[in-house]
This record gives C-alpha cells, sequence and structure tokens, in this order.
C-alpha cells in the first residue's frame, strides 16, 4: 500500500475541494473584503451628506442674508434731485434724490424716489433695492444644486408727508418687480442704473454716474 504524505500545516491543492470542511482561500479573501466595505459604506455616506449640506447652504444666500437696519435719510431737497426716464409707462416725471443713494454691506442699494405728475401732486418714498444676483462684488454667483430664477425685488420702508417727515411703511415687505406694472419706475431703476447686468453697483458714486449719464455703461442697449 502506497501512502499519500502531506506535510503538517500544507494543503493538498489535489484532494482540497473533496473536503467540504476546508474553505477556498480566494472565496475567503473576497468575502471578508465585501464585510470591511459594508462596514464603511455608512460613514462614507453620512460625510458624503454632510459635505452636500454645506455646500448648498454655501450657494444659498437666502438662507445665509442678513438684512441691516434700514437708517431714514434726510428729506429730498430740489438741488440734489436726479431725473430719469421711466418709460412710456407714465407721464409723470421721476427723480432720485442723490444723497439718500447707499450700497449697503447687505447689498442693498436704498434710495429716495420722487414722482411728480403733471399737475404738480408729488409722491416721495423711501425704499430698497435687491439685485438679481446675490453675489454682487464679485460678479454673478451660479446655483449648482438648484436652478434657480432671480429677479429683482423692492422694499418700501417709508413714505414722505407734506411737513418733510418720513411716515414708516405699515406693510413693508419684500416683492419681486418684474411684471409688475405698477414698479415699472423700480424696473428701470433696476436694468439701467442699480443693477446692470443683473449685478449691483459697487457703490453710491457708481449709481449716480450712472443717473447722470442716463443709463450704466455695462447695459447692453
Amino acid at each position: 500500500m502506497v501512502h499519500t504524505l502531506v506535510k503538517p500545516g500544507v494543503a493538498n491543492a489535489e484532494f482540497e475541494h473533496l473536503n467540504p470542511n476546508v474553505p477556498d482561500t480566494t472565496d475567503f479573501f473576497i468575502m471578508k473584503q465585501i464585510l470591511l466595505l459594508l462596514c464603511f459604506l455608512p460613514l462614507a455616506a453620512c460625510g458624503t451628506q454632510k459635505g452636500l449640506k454645506g455646500f448648498d447652504s454655501e450657494f444659498d444666500g437666502d438662507k445665509t442674508w442678513v438684512e441691516l437696519q434700514a437708517q431714514m435719510p434726510a428729506y429730498p431737497k430740489a438741488e440734489n434731485l436726479l431725473p430719469f426716464d421711466a418709460g412710456p409707462a407714465s407721464d409723470n416725471l421721476h427723480y432720485i434724490d442723490a444723497p439718500s443713494i447707499t450700497v449697503g454691506a447687505d447689498d442693498i442699494v436704498r434710495y429716495t424716489l420722487v414722482i411728480k405728475s403733471p399737475a404738480g401732486a408729488m409722491n416721495i418714498s423711501y425704499e430698497g433695492m435687491r439685485c438679481p444676483a446675490d453675489d454682487s462684488r464679485e460678479g454673478a454667483r451660479v446655483d449648482l444644486l438648484i436652478l434657480k430664477f432671480h429677479t429683482a425685488k423692492k422694499r418700501l420702508y417709508a413714505i414722505g408727508r407734506a411737513d418733510k417727515t418720513w411716515a414708516r411703511a405699515q406693510i413693508s415687505k419684500w416683492e419681486e418687480i418684474e411684471d409688475v406694472s405698477q414698479h415699472y419706475a423700480q424696473q428701470v431703476l433696476s436694468r439701467y442704473f442699480f443693477c446692470p447686468g443683473n449685478i449691483i453697483v459697487k457703490d453710491e458714486e457708481e449709481a449716480i454716474q450712472a443717473l447722470k449719464r442716463g443709463s450704466h455703461p455695462r447695459v447692453i442697449q
């Protein structure tokens, strides 16, 4: 009788498949790798979710933007009024009080609007405007995760009284100005003077010069 000798600790590959108790080392290695991968999947998913959340909040200006408290300007004087053409929607004359213009750290252009009717009646209001692009001083920002159509908005802060004092608006909220007929003057201010190319002017002087020129040089006619 011939006996086959197998050294202790050394597998006999020829007969290994006949013994069901001897595991296949290749399959065992693959299973081990799969188990390790499954253990790390929850951690990777959590990290990805947090990363996307932070990325989304970085590009969502509405969540981080904070409006500053509006300070009432001096009542407008006739010698400081800058006329602008508000288009054919009205026969009224339209002016902006130059000293009232401010470009805030909250990216709001604040200004006093003066509207004079052909009969001489005056309508004076102190307002704020937010340009369509949130990243004003460094160019328009592209929202990569959620496509949004941005439009300019205006807010009424106060109304001028006949005694040359201000009455704070009872209802003061942000309103979109596009396709709203009563906001025709604000539409012109946004497009040609305060938000040319959907980007806010960098300071008060830039806005004043645009009004004096009749249009901002960035506007495509």
